[in-house]
């Protein structure tokens, strides 16, 4: 089924959430980037999957020795379009506003010990035939259950609302914890959860792993979905995702849960 866009009674948000997809998905159009640059976007992240920690300089030298004959302006570049930030090992996708208030981190030395205790969410970039989109998550942090998700084809705060508001339909959380990242910042965000009556918590900046169990769901997602697929359009990686996050959640035995899965370990407790 194809969205009209000058449909007389459905306008394209409604019709967007009659197909399960989000606003920001619609407007997705392939950017304007060079097939050897979408190439060399593709290695770079599987590279940065692999070694969080490598910046630019050595992004440039494990590409040269893969044959590309690329500078270190270049992936400098490449790195910037992509989110992925070169000083310390995390995707920095975005950066606080001057007027958005950064809360503090609030999970330094806490017994997590039990579902919907502390949620958390961040954003990564995912790869397509001929372009790429960004994928958001909230993940409940004692169960690793994935409660919602969202991609977009830009960083606005819309598709992090979105997966925020099907999240909270569900259920609710403690504390809630993000990166400094605009689109969690932002007044709209973080009023939704001071609405709900959710503490705030925010990752240290430079603290790469204030927020490790849903760094280590982007790398699930991106060797066991991404990377073995090749996906055509935000329609397809949508289907795809949908996919593979039901058995993350329903099928997926953790070591970390007593290789039960998430499902088990979230709903045991509700």
């Amino acid at each position: 089924m194809l969205i009209e866009p000058h449909h007389e009674r459905l306008p394209i948000y409604r019709q967007c959430e009659l197909l399960g997809l989000s606003r920001a998905g619609y407007y997705y159009r392939p950017t304007a980037t060079s097939a050897e640059d979408f190439l060399l976007m593709r290695l770079l992240d599987e590279q940065y999957t692999a070694r969080p920690f490598y910046g630019s300089r050595r992004m440039t030298v494990e590409l040269r020795k893969l044959g590309r004959a690329v500078n270190r302006k270049r992936v400098q570049r490449l790195m910037r379009l992509m989110g992925i930030e070169a000083i310390y090992p995390k995707p920095r996708l975005s950066a606080p506003g001057e007027e958005q208030r950064v809360y503090p981190y609030l999970l330094r030395d806490l017994a997590i010990e039990r579902p919907n205790q502390v949620w958390c969410t961040d954003i990564t970039y995912i790869r397509l035939r001929q372009g790429f989109i960004y994928l958001t998550a909230i993940m409940d942090w004692y169960s690793r259950y994935v409660l919602a998700w969202e991609l977009s084809n830009t960083l606005e705060t819309s598709f992090c609302l979105e997966a925020l508001e099907r999240a909270l339909s569900n259920s609710r959380c403690d504390i809630f914890n993000s990166d400094q990242g605009s689109q969690f910042t932002s007044r709209e965000f973080t009023c939704k959860l001071e609405a709900a009556e959710i503490r705030i918590s925010m990752d240290g900046r430079g603290r790469a792993f204030d927020n490790i169990f849903i760094e280590r769901l982007w790398r699930s997602v991106k060797y066991e979905e991404v990377y073995l697929k090749d996906y055509g359009g935000v329609g397809e990686a949508k289907s795809s995702l949908g996919k593979y996050f039901n058995f993350y959640n329903e099928a997926r035995p953790h070591q970390a849960l007593a290789y039960r899965t998430p499902a088990e370990v979230y709903r045991g407790w509700n």
